[in-house]
């Protein structure tokens, strides 16, 4: 089944990414407002709306500090930019660990005031009864497993995980969560042998951040390939441009014509007389 975002007929939606499974890869990119929302929509099949915000438009150390309530507003601004992707919005630490019930509630709620299509939530194993719960009372899960930044304190920092022995967890983890009816995996920053291993076990697509491209499809933070930031460069990251270095030369210039009153000139501002008069 060969489905594109770019394709108007329909938005995809859960089934359609199962369909997937080892055809044309999936691409994703995350979102967090309405601007670039509108940019992605055209060429992604799915835009997430990660809890990666409250790092990148917040100033947030890590996603611990990121609410409920942001998730919903930042949901939001996206939902208005898109006509095509399939919308997945992040559980926020805190939101689901609980327990299923907790789980539901808040995702429901993350559904109903965004109107996105799915959630996604960290966790593997210890996850499998809370995915099930969701996906039983018509919630669709897109799951997240290896590096899961929420748990970055007991994790001991952004490392590679399943690396030797650990590669056997990692496993684990995915055939838990493909079993509870997750429609998709995340795989973040795995080995691309471990992680080609669990795209060829697994009946879901899998989508690879830091891991190979034998995965299903591949996501990135939109802010990190545009080269928003010029001090992060995390290896998996490939830059697709370098926003960040042309925003700083074009703002530099823009300073130093103001100083010299350059700008505004004559074009950009108005006269006395009404438009079209000599």
């Amino acid at each position: 089944m060969e489905l594109s975002a770019t394709n108007t007929t329909k938005r995809l939606t859960p089934q359609d990414f199962r369909a997937r499974k080892g055809a044309t890869p999936l691409v994703c990119l995350t979102a967090y407002t309405t601007p670039v929302a509108r940019l992605v929509d055209r060429d992604c099949d799915l835009v997430l709306v990660g809890d990666s915000v409250g790092m990148v438009l917040h100033g947030l150390p890590s996603t611990l500090g990121v609410t409920m309530e942001m998730m919903i507003l930042h949901g939001q601004a996206v939902a208005r930019g898109l006509e095509h992707a399939f919308m997945v919005v992040d559980m926020p630490f805190g939101s689901y660990e609980q327990g299923p019930a907790q789980a539901f509630a808040n995702a429901a709620r993350l559904m109903a005031e965004t109107g996105a299509g799915a959630v996604k939530l960290e966790g593997g194993a210890t996850m499998e009864p809370t995915i099930r719960f969701l996906v039983d009372r018509g919630i669709p899960v897109m799951a997240h497993i290896g590096l899961t930044p929420q748990a970055v304190n007991v994790l001991g920092g952004y490392k590679v995980q399943g690396r030797g022995a650990d590669a056997t967890r990692i496993m684990d983890d995915a055939d838990a969560v493909a079993r509870a009816g997750a429609f998709a995996v995340v795989l973040e920053k795995v080995p691309a042998q471990l992680a080609d291993d669990i795209t060829a076990r697994l009946a879901i697509p899998t989508i690879g951040i830091g891991a190979s491209a034998g995965c299903d499809g591949q996501i990135l933070v939109v802010d990190d390939m545009l080269g928003q930031f010029t001090d992060f460069r995390p290896k998996f990251v490939k830059r697709y441009a370098e926003l960040g270095a042309d925003a700083a030369s074009a703002i530099q210039t823009y300073a130093q014509e103001v100083r010299a009153r350059a700008f505004p000139d004559d074009s950009h501002v108005f006269s006395d007389k009404p438009a079209g008069t000599k």
